[in-house]
């Protein structure tokens, strides 16, 4: 059974993102891809999984989501306000998301770009090797209010784990 996140509620701009895809240019597409490749890395880190998986892109504001099974999440880049069930979350960490727990993430507190990372990353379906959304050249689209995302399988069991971020001006 595949599992999935649920988004009830869309922040303005939310989007799938990897670390793009290379080798297009000639074609007239870039490479797009997270805008914060280094908290793409921080993310795959506090979960210790790859950090070729997907996450969701959160620019200035989140939104509120749901998981359908027990889920690993990992939140990174620009700090925003989040809670799980009404208790705050920690930024720069990895946390368990149990089965219909509500999370909320707000909008950011310094910089724009904030990171959903999920144990086993988002296994949308892959274009030209890639998950990334690229809004301006027309590959797929943002994640909208009432989207099921499909999520990975998760090989890990850590959690609790937390970082200082690399500084960045994203």
């Amino acid at each position: 059974m595949t599992r999935s996140l649920t988004i009830h509620r869309a922040g303005p701009s939310l989007t799938v993102q990897d670390a793009g895809r290379p080798g297009y240019l000639g074609q007239g597409l870039s490479r797009s891809g997270a805008a914060d490749p280094i908290a793409l890395a921080e993310g795959a880190a506090l979960l210790g999984q790859s950090a070729e998986l997907a996450a969701l892109e959160m620019a200035g504001v989140g939104g509120e989501f749901t998981a359908d099974q027990d889920t690993r999440i990992a939140l990174t880049g620009a700090p925003m306000m989040a809670t799980l069930d009404g208790a705050p979350l920690r930024w720069n960490a990895s946390h368990l998301m149990p089965r219909g727990a509500h999370l909320v993430i707000g909008a950011a507190g310094q910089g724009v770009y904030g990171y959903l990372h999920l144990g086993g990353g988002l296994a949308t379906p892959p274009l030209l090797g890639s998950r990334s959304v690229h809004l301006a050249a027309g590959v797929g689209r943002a994640c909208v209010t009432g989207d099921d995302l499909p999520i990975g399988p998760d090989r890990g069991k850590t959690t609790g784990l937390t970082l200082d971020p690399e500084p960045r001006l994203t």
